[in-house]
C-alpha cells in the first residue's frame, strides 16, 4: 500500500513539476511580447523610386524618356522591390517596426527644366491624381500585396500624404482650375500668411486650402477617369463622402476623401504628412478626423487583419520644427501647436544637431525631460539624414557607427533613412540640390564590402534591441556611469515593463557593470551586442567582450 502511494505521489509530482514548466514557459513568451509603441519604434524612411527594383517592366511610363539631370530620373524602385526586401526578412534583422515611403500616387507625366536639368516626379511629391498608383512604382494590387507581407512581419506602413499643392505645370500636364490652386505669390516665409497662402516654389501651384467654396472637378481630371472607364464609379465615391460628412464640396476635402481611401482599401497605419506649416492647421485636424474614421472602418470590415489596438498614426513635417519648442512652431509673428486634435508626433530637425554638438549624456537628459514632460502622451521622428536636408549629420559617412549609436539608442521614434545602415553615399558628383541624397540603394556594398558589412551588422544589432525593448526610445533615462558611459531606460505600460542597461565606448575584452539597481542577484542577462548570458553576481555582470558596445536585457 505505501509502495502504490509512493508511486502515486511521484506520479502527481511529475506531473505538476510538467504542469509548473509549461507555466514557466507561458510566463517566458507572454514577458517576450512586446508592445509596438510609436514613441520607440524604429521607422525606415526610403524613396520608393530608389529602394529596389523587382519588376523591369514599370520603369518606364507615360514616355517620360527624355534625358534628365543626375538622379533626377526614375531608376525603376518599386512596390514589389520593398515587398521582396520584407519578405527576405531584410528590416526584420534592421529590426524595422514601420516603413514610411514617398508618396505612391500617379505623378505628372512630364518633366520639368529649372536650369537644373529635366526632372520627373520619381520622388512622390508632384501629384497628378490622387486617386491612382503611378505605374512606375506599381498597382493597386501590388500595394495590397505589400501592406499584407509587412503585416504578416508586424511592420506598420506609413504613406505619404501631400495636401497642399499639385504637381508643377508641364507640356503633359495642364495647371488645375483658379478656384483650386494659386500660382503666386510665392511664399517670403516670414510670417504666418507669408508662409501659407503662397507657393512654396516657381511653378508648384497651391492647393486653396483656407476655402470653404464649392467647386467641380478640374477637367483634365473628368477627361481621365472618363478614359480610364472609372468616371462614375468616382464621383459616386465621392458624393457618397460628401453626404456622410457633410463638408462644402471644397479643395482639401476632395484630396483629404481620395487620401484616406487608401486607409479603408489597404490597411495602412499611418501617414506622414508633407508641407504641413504651409496649411492652415484647421486642415490637419479634419484629416485626422477623417483618417481615424477610415481606420475604423478598415478595422471593422478587416478584423482578422487587425494587428492591435494601436490608434491611427500621424506624424507632421513642419519644416524647422524643434523639440525644444516643445508643442509650439513659432513663424515669427504667430505660434501655432500642430499636436492639438492633429499630429501625434512631428518631426524633430533639431536632432542632428543635438547629436553632433552635444554630449551624449546631456543629449539624452534633454530629451528624457522633455519628452516626459513638455510632450507628454505625444513624440517626435529623429533622424541623422534624410531625402531634403542638405546638412546631414554625417554627409560623408564617416561616422556611420557614432551615428547608429546616436539615433537607435537615443528617445523618441528613429528613422533611418534608406542606406543609413549601409553608408550609402551622399555626396554624388555631378548631381544639383537634394538629388545627391537620393542615389539607388547600395545593394552591391552590402553584399560584397566588408566594411559595409560591419557597419550593417552594427545597425541590425541596435535596432534589433531597441525594436524589442520600448524602454529604449520611449523609456526614461538614468545614466549609471559617466566613464565609460552606462546608462539605463525603464518603460512600464500597463501589465508590461521593460528595463535595459546599454553600454557605450566600454572596454575591450574584459568588463564589469554594476547593474544593482536594476536587476537581482542570480538573475539571468543576455548582452545582445555580443550574444552572451551571464548571471548577476553581488549586484555585478562580468563579461568579457570584443565589442565596445554593451547591451543588456533581463531573460
Amino acid at each position: 500500500m505505501n509502495k502504490l502511494l509512493s508511486i502515486f505521489i511521484i506520479a502527481i509530482a511529475l506531473v505538476s513539476c510538467k504542469d509548473q514548466k509549461a507555466i514557466t514557459q507561458k510566463t517566458k513568451e507572454a514577458k517576450k511580447e512586446v508592445p509596438f509603441v510609436w514613441e520607440g519604434a524604429n521607422l525606415y524612411f526610403l524613396l520608393t523610386d530608389r529602394f529596389n527594383n523587382a519588376d523591369s517592366t514599370n520603369d518606364v511610363n507615360f514616355d517620360r524618356t527624355k534625358k534628365t539631370a543626375k538622379l533626377r530620373g526614375f531608376k525603376g524602385g518599386d512596390l514589389k522591390g520593398i515587398t521582396q526586401k520584407i519578405n527576405e526578412g531584410y528590416f526584420d534583422q534592421l529590426g524595422i517596426n514601420a516603413i514610411w515611403m514617398t508618396p505612391v500616387v500617379e505623378q505628372i507625366h512630364g518633366g520639368t527644366d529649372e536650369g537644373t536639368g529635366v526632372t520627373y516626379g520619381f520622388h512622390g511629391y508632384w501629384t497628378k491624381d490622387w486617386t491612382n498608383i503611378d505605374p512606375n512604382y506599381g498597382s493597386k494590387e501590388d500595394l495590397k500585396q505589400l501592406v499584407a507581407a509587412a503585416h504578416k512581419h508586424e511592420i506598420r506602413i506609413l504613406l505619404d500624404a501631400v495636401i497642399n499643392h499639385t504637381g508643377p505645370v508641364t507640356e503633359k500636364d495642364p495647371v488645375w482650375p483658379s478656384e483650386w490652386v494659386r500660382t503666386e505669390p510665392h511664399c517670403t516665409y516670414d510670417t504666418y500668411e507669408n508662409t501659407i497662402t503662397c507657393t512654396l516654389v516657381k511653378n508648384l501651384p497651391d492647393i486653396k486650402t483656407e476655402s470653404n467654396e464649392a467647386v467641380e472637378l478640374p477637367t483634365q481630371l473628368v477627361e481621365k477617369w472618363k478614359k480610364e472607364g472609372r468616371y462614375e464609379q468616382e464621383v459616386k465615391e465621392l458624393d457618397e463622402f460628401f453626404t456622410r460628412t457633410g463638408y462644402p464640396r471644397a479643395p482639401r476635402f476632395y484630396i483629404m476623401k481620395w487620401l484616406t481611401d487608401y486607409i479603408k482599401e489597404f490597411g495602412i497605419d499611418g501617414y506622414r504628412v508633407d508641407t504641413v506649416k504651409h496649411t492652415e492647421e484647421n486642415v490637419w485636424q479634419e484629416f485626422k478626423k477623417e483618417c481615424d474614421f477610415a481606420f475604423a472602418e478598415w478595422r471593422k470590415n478587416n478584423p482578422e487583419k487587425v494587428l492591435d489596438n494601436t490608434p491611427f498614426y500621424l506624424v507632421g513635417e513642419v519644416y524647422n520644427y524643434s523639440i525644444s519648442g516643445g508643442k509650439m512652431f513659432n513663424f515669427g509673428d504667430k505660434e501655432v501647436n500642430y499636436f492639438d486634435k492633429a499630429f501625434h508626433s512631428l518631426i524633430n530637425f533639431e536632432f542632428k544637431w543635438n547629436a553632433k554638438q552635444m554630449a551624449f549624456e546631456d543629449f539624452n537628459k534633454k530629451y528624457d525631460s522633455i519628452l516626459h514632460n513638455q510632450l507628454k502622451g505625444y513624440g517626435v521622428l529623429n533622424y541623422v539624414s534624410s531625402h531634403d536636408d542638405g546638412m546631414p549629420y554625417d554627409p560623408a559617412r564617416e561616422k556611420p557607427f557614432e551615428a547608429a549609436n546616436r539615433l537607435l539608442l537615443g528617445l523618441g521614434t528613429s528613422q533611418v533613412y534608406y542606406g543609413d545602415e549601409s553608408a550609402r553615399p551622399l555626396i554624388i558628383e555631378g548631381t544639383v540640390g537634394d538629388a545627391t541624397l537620393r542615389s539607388f540603394m547600395n545593394w552591391d556594398s552590402i553584399q560584397n564590402d566588408e566594411k559595409t558589412k560591419k557597419v550593417l551588422q552594427h545597425w541590425q544589432k541596435l535596432g534589433q534591441f531597441r525594436k524589442n525593448h520600448p524602454a529604449v526610445g520611449a523609456g526614461t533615462h538614468q545614466m549609471l556611469v559617466e566613464k565609460p558611459y552606462i546608462f539605463k531606460r525603464s518603460y512600464s505600460k500597463g501589465d508590461f515593463t521593460d528595463e535595459v542597461v546599454v553600454g557605450i565606448d566600454v572596454a575591450v575584452g574584459p568588463k564589469i557593470i554594476d547593474v544593482s539597481t536594476i536587476f537581482k542577484d542570480g538573475q539571468q542577462l543576455k548582452d545582445v551586442y555580443s550574444n552572451q548570458t551571464i548571471e548577476v553576481k553581488e549586484g555585478k555582470v562580468n563579461l568579457d567582450s570584443p565589442y565596445t558596445t554593451v547591451l543588456l536585457e533581463s531573460l
